[in-house]
């Protein structure tokens, strides 16, 4: 099988998905600042005005000037009263090497650079067999295996003995697989069913009341798992923080062992189809930034890096173009591919460099990014008509501007300016309502928006189902982003799998609540809950298997009496709820949990 050849076991203890190539694959995200003399800020750039570039400095003029007053005869009082000449001030070098051509219009012919034959490394598509059947949680394992869930297991019992250690007054029972998987399906269940605060999930005391929570496990316990959850070996990190401002130190060793397992699974089991996108993750906190590179076919996430502020520059090219080139590997990837970014990223270095490597590259740039064209001659204006063209070609790079509602700016090496592509607008004539027109339209701004856009769609469904929360250290909610990003992927590979074998593809949200209940260790299929059988109770040695440990005599704490304060044992429970119950003279509570 052809996966087969592409995982073995990983030298990590949590990364059980590991590639053979995955050395040459996994180019860690480059750690830098922000900043960068390539582009100005993070947000507000692409709205802001340009900047004058003026440095304080002396050119030859103003040396050959300040050599002349040195040579004239003045005194003291004239140096006084007169002001001091004024500099002047210069261009900067990057203003001084702008092409300085005439912008060109639509009909002016221009021709492409020759493409690049498309050569993966591996077929695309998924690198799994399509006649074996897959469970929502067997593709989610692929990502959290069980291997990686034990080694998730031992961190977090070590790091809740370090805190009791220092004087936490809780008790604590070490957490296993089963028990660990219990609790990922409960923060899954939460993104699902969305309430103001985590505790209310287990409030009973109103009419807004759910009851499942409390069945998996109990506030408390699922309150000193979540702090005590961790990625990385605590007895590890004071190692680690004590090698800061060298070389060796990690900035993002608390999260590694489990970034380099989601990362791996990621490339081991699919490999993208001819065009991707570059764009932010689903989730962004202050102290870290996130990257993701993507399936334009169906917004699969090929690969992502994680970047902290404390991090510096490696290569001194800018975050924008170090994210990209850590995550465009020619040995993974294979050569051929497109490559589709936002203003944020482009650049006519990145491009440039890129098409070295055999990488086509278009995107949105930034009038104001380095070597991009300036020219005032011909361009476009406020007064030009809708679907006007203007372009520069430089090399292998062209530049294109088209005027929609305000003004496109495309940057690419894989397009003509203008092919005789059009869309479809709507025109309101003066006798009222409307009629559709043809505009033409670049094909790079037709293909940006086919790819691009198209991408962006999967990721604004997961924003329903995203088990984001409120958390104040960076690596839990890296770890909640491990959590989007694996169903994510696991969603995707299911569309692909049953559209293979011609079979009905559940919809994302079925697909998060099958995933979910299988977690969690219940049924959630509708044609058991319209069995003919009825709610009755039967005896609880046929729990679940970790419920029936704890109950060696046959016998458990009954819910409701939990719920209420007490602690009563039953030796039933309700055959279809999966709950166990009192069910006595004195008192019924198999009855009153039914009401």
């Amino acid at each position: 099988m052809e996966t087969e050849k592409w995982v073995k076991d990983c030298s990590s203890p949590l990364q059980t998905h590991s590639i053979t190539t995955a050395k040459e694959w996994s180019e860690e995200v480059s750690e830098q600042s922000l900043e960068s003399d390539d582009y100005e800020s993070d947000d507000d750039l692409y709205y802001s005005k340009r900047l004058d570039p003026a440095e304080d400095g002396l050119n030859e003029d103003d040396v050959d000037m300040v050599d002349e007053l040195s040579s004239t005869e003045y005194n003291e009082e004239e140096e006084l009263s007169s002001p001091p000449p004024r500099k002047r001030r210069r261009c900067s070098s990057a203003q001084a090497a702008q092409p300085t051509l005439a912008w060109k219009t639509g009909k002016d012919v221009d021709t492409a650079p020759p493409g690049v034959r498309f050569c993966p490394a591996r077929t695309p598509g998924v690198q799994m067999s399509s006649t074996d059947t897959h469970t929502p949680l067997d593709l989610f394992k692929l990502f959290f295996s069980d291997r990686a869930v034990k080694t998730l297991c031992d961190y977090t019992n070590k790091q809740a003995a370090i805190n009791i250690a220092k004087g936490c007054a809780y008790k604590w029972v070490d957490v296993g697989v089963h028990e660990f998987f219990n609790y990922i399906g409960l923060i899954f269940f939460m993104a699902t069913i969305k309430l103001d605060e985590i505790k209310d999930y287990w409030q009973q005391d109103d009419i807004f009341s759910i009851p499942f929570p409390a069945t998996v496990m109990t506030w408390d316990r699922y309150r000193f798992i979540t702090r005590n959850v961790k990625m990385s070996n605590p007895h590890k990190d004071q190692e680690n923080d004590n090698r800061q401002g060298t070389p060796a130190h990690d900035s993002l060793f608390q999260a590694r062992p489990l970034l380099d397992t989601i990362r791996t699974a990621c490339k081991a089991f699919y490999h993208p189809h001819k065009n991707l996108v570059m764009h932010d993750g689903l989730t962004a906190t202050k102290g870290f930034k996130l990257f993701v590179l993507a399936d334009a076919a169906n917004g699969y996430a090929v690969d992502f890096a994680v970047y902290r502020r404390k991090s510096g520059f490696q290569t001194g090219e800018g975050l924008s173009y170090d994210s990209v080139m850590s995550l465009v590997s020619r040995p993974y990837l294979g050569s051929g591919y497109h490559l589709y970014t936002d203003s944020f990223y482009t650049s006519p270095k990145l491009f440039r460099d890129l098409q070295g490597q055999s990488f086509g590259a278009c995107g949105l740039y930034r009038e104001h990014r380095k070597n991009s064209p300036r020219s005032t001659s011909n361009a476009l204006d406020k007064n030009s008509s809708k679907a006007a063209i203007r372009w520069i070609r430089d090399g292998p790079l062209v530049f294109v501007k088209w005027m929609d509602r305000k003004e496109v700016c495309v940057c690419s090496t894989i397009h003509a300016a203008y092919s005789g592509d059009k869309i479809q607008g709507w025109v309101k004539p003066k006798t009222g309502g409307s009629k559709p027109k043809l505009y033409p339209c670049p094909s790079s701004v037709v293909d940006y928006n086919k790819y691009a856009g198209g991408v962006e769609f999967p990721y604004q469904l997961i924003q329903y189902y995203t088990t984001q929360h409120k958390e104040m250290r960076w690596y839990r909610k890296l770890f909640l982003y491990f959590l989007d990003i694996a169903a994510m992927n696991a969603y995707t590979l299911h569309k692909e799998l049953t559209a293979q074998r011609q079979q009905t593809t559940l919809t994302h949200k079925a697909f998060m609540e099958e995933l979910m209940a299988e977690l969690c260790g219940v049924s959630n299929k509708a044609s058991q809950k319209r069995e003919s059988c009825q709610h009755v109770p039967v005896p609880v040695a046929s729990l679940r298997p970790d419920v029936s440990k704890r109950a060696a005599s046959g016998r458990t704490t009954c819910l409701m009496c939990r719920i209420d304060g007490k602690k009563q044992s039953t030796p039933w429970k309700c055959k279809i709820c999966d709950v166990a119950l009192c069910l006595k003279l004195e008192r019924n509570c198999f009855e009153k949990w039914h009401k």
